[in-house]
């Protein structure tokens, strides 16, 4: 690479490095080494087919929703999508039904008769269509609909958060708890973005594309201590940016997730991609790959999903946890980043922020355009 001066330093092969990268590459045609410490690119988006032809999604179930027309045209230069339209399934009483809670849920769990009542009592109190977070959905005055809300309470939210999260539910801030709705519709689906699908060869080869470039060079299994004294161009970083400075604040919180992998001789374990535990179990949820690119094969693959919390060098970050004390230790870096004329922070870690995929392109597209 040339002069070390005209180079352009991206800090992690994630989806939000990958970007920065490839915009700064191919619009201002400025060159870019982007460093990662993991042994492959896309971080926690990697994908792989395994020996069964499965595409394996490493680090959990990714799927890709967006309402913006702007992300979507982006991406869409690198992959074309399929048109799986994600939905949760959860156990409940020992009953297989769809999360978020909605009318079909209402039907599933409670006697025809009772459903019926909840559901005109419902429609009265809410609008159809709207989504309710469970903790706003417990100040009710009516009986029933305060009974309904205690069972939601209870077998959805309570033991699933808990578990998740490692904490009591109200110590959770509201961001995570309006992800937890009673949903006043009958559309089984877990995101109404416009836009939904899994990459037809999957996120590793989305994050690939992004950095083939002639402008582009990629160093694996490296870490950014080995360069931080090295005068680049810019600097994009999308690691935790308390690690950037050394933790002189001290270690910014997240959760962590453990995932223990199956294989099976048989063609489906389970009913659907996704199915949560909220009250048995220790994991959170099972996920079977097979359901997103509809793969074929004799064998399936599942993954058992266990929360804990991050631990410096025995685990991977993977949640912010969202609390005002963890907000403030964030601002207290977020400060000393003003201060920088020449590094940006971007990414969930970097910005201490639970982004989505959407979220994450669209931040660094926002980011590349205020630099341009």
């Amino acid at each position: 690479m040339s002069n070390i001066n005209d180079v352009n330093l991206v800090v992690g092969a994630g989806i939000s490095g990958a970007v920065i990268a490839n915009l700064i590459a191919t619009e201002l045609g400025e060159k870019v080494l982007v460093i990662d410490k993991k042994n492959h690119i896309a971080g926690n988006c990697y994908d792989y087919r395994d020996e069964n032809g499965i595409m394996i999604h490493k680090y959990g179930s990714h799927i890709f929703h967006t309402n913006s027309e702007k992300v979507w045209k982006y991406l869409k230069q690198f992959t074309d999508f399929n048109t799986y339209m994600h939905k949760v399934v959860g156990y409940l009483d020992g009953i297989e039904t769809h999360i978020p809670f909605n009318f079909n849920t209402l039907y599933d769990v409670f006697p025809q008769t009772l459903a019926s009542k909840l559901e005109e009592k419902l429609l009265k109190n809410f609008k159809i269509n709207t989504k309710v977070p469970i903790l706003e959905f417990q100040k009710q005055d009516d009986e029933d609909l305060k009974f309904l809300a205690n069972y939601v309470y209870e077998k959805i939210f309570l033991h699933y958060t808990t578990k998740q999260w490692g904490v009591k539910p109200e110590e959770v801030d509201g961001a995570v708890t309006a992800r937890v709705p009673v949903y006043l519709s009958k559309d089984n689906r877990y995101f109404q973005d416009k836009y939904q699908g899994i990459p037809l060869k999957g996120y590793t080869e989305v994050v690939r594309k992004m950095l083939d470039n002639k402008n582009i060079k990629v160093k694996l299994n490296t870490d950014f201590k080995d360069f931080k004294d090295k005068d680049f161009k810019r600097i994009f970083y999308t690691g935790s940016i308390d690690e950037f400075y050394d933790y002189k604040y001290g270690q910014l919180p997240y959760r962590s997730v453990n995932f223990k992998f199956e294989t099976y001789d048989k063609e489906y374990y389970q009913s659907n991609a996704c199915v949560n535990y909220p009250c048995n179990y220790d994991f959170t949820r099972i996920h079977e790959y097979k359901y997103y690119l509809d793969d074929k094969s004799d064998k399936t693959v599942i993954a058992k999903e266990y929360s804990e919390f991050f631990e410096l060098g025995k685990n991977e970050r993977y949640y912010p946890i969202p609390k005002d004390e963890n907000t403030e230790l964030y601002n207290k870096y977020q400060e000393e980043a003003k201060k920088e004329n020449k590094v940006y922070f971007l990414g969930r870690l970097g910005d201490y922020k639970y982004y989505n995929m959407d979220k994450a392109v669209e931040r660094a597209l926002e980011l590349f355009e205020g630099l341009k």
